[in-house]
């Protein structure tokens, strides 16, 4: 008897030693966190000018569709005005976040992590707890299906199932077909996230950025309620959704023109992404007192 007991003792200590273990390994990203922007702040806040891709890896049809872009198209078409993010891009636009973690209340572990950002109150479930990602005909979603596991001190999360969206917004566009992948990692009060973007409908190699946040206790995120409003009456000419066609959109050189950048290096491609592409620019356009390079 006394054996079976100390085999019962020893069964459990190793149990709870397993489940000691196992929590260790895993990261408590809970709270609220104040977004920092000084990693591609124009782009994130104001938001990026027309037809500026570069150092994005798109592909031809990529940038024939972004160059179609029309801004009135949020102010006329109802429902793009308040249309959420795509998980990928939630995490770089203009918000701060709430983690909470959730709980099994038998076993005590965490199941998963659910973030809220106060731009439309989205909100995004990463499980913790092994299940597997929906079928590939399953429904999307703007924040798709996530999972994660912890390795190396991070936490490593896999995303499918977005709905269609945008890279950046100015009309880059990304596919119901990408995935990415994040890694999140914690130095003290801020957090970093590196993500990893595959599409394989509009990039030609994976698209990697950051995004940082510092611990706010004192921050309270509240609703952010938007309503749909006719922004700008439909002209005589009954176009719905505006739009240019390829090749006729008068503004896609105005940026370059503004800056004094040569036109090839803002149209994006992967090229564009590597510092050697700096040898193959062509003549800047526009007026030389907008010069932000080295140029007379």
């Amino acid at each position: 008897m006394k054996s079976i007991n100390l085999i019962k003792m020893l069964g459990f200590s190793i149990i709870s030693m397993a489940s000691t273990i196992v929590a260790a390994q895993e990261i408590n990203f809970s709270g609220d966190w104040s977004a920092i922007y000084h990693e591609d702040a124009p782009e994130r806040i104001p938001g990026p000018p027309l037809s500026d891709f570069a150092g994005l890896p798109l592909n031809e049809a990529a940038i024939m569709r972004a160059n179609t872009w029309d801004p009135n198209r949020i102010s006329v078409v109802p429902e793009f005005q308040c249309r959420e993010h795509g998980g990928d891009y939630s995490m770089r636009g203009l918000a701060h976040m709430r983690i909470e973690r959730v709980i099994d209340p038998r076993s005590q572990q965490a199941i998963a992590f659910k973030t809220r950002m106060n731009f439309h109150n989205q909100e995004r479930t990463i499980w913790l707890d092994g299940r597997d990602h929906p079928p590939a005909d399953a429904p999307h979603t703007w924040d798709g299906f996530s999972t994660a596991h912890f390795e190396n001190g991070m936490m490593v999360v896999y995303t499918t199932h977005q709905k269609q969206s945008y890279t950046r917004r100015n009309g880059v566009p990304a596919s119901s077909e990408r995935t990415f992948t994040e890694y999140w990692y914690l130095h003290e009060d801020y957090l970093t996230v590196v993500t990893v973007v595959d599409d394989p409908v509009f990039y030609t190699e994976p698209l990697v950025r950051s995004q940082n946040w510092v611990i706010n206790p004192a921050l309270r995120i509240t609703t952010n309620n938007c309503e749909y409003v006719l922004e700008t009456p439909i002209g005589d000419d009954g176009q719905i959704v505006p739009h240019y066609l390829p090749g006729q959109n008068p503004f896609l050189t105005e940026t370059a023109e503004i800056y004094h950048l040569p036109y090839e290096g803002m149209m994006g491609g992967p090229e564009t992404m590597y510092p050697e592409f700096r040898d193959q620019l062509g003549e800047p356009l526009g007026d030389s007192r907008f010069c932000t390079l080295d140029c007379e």
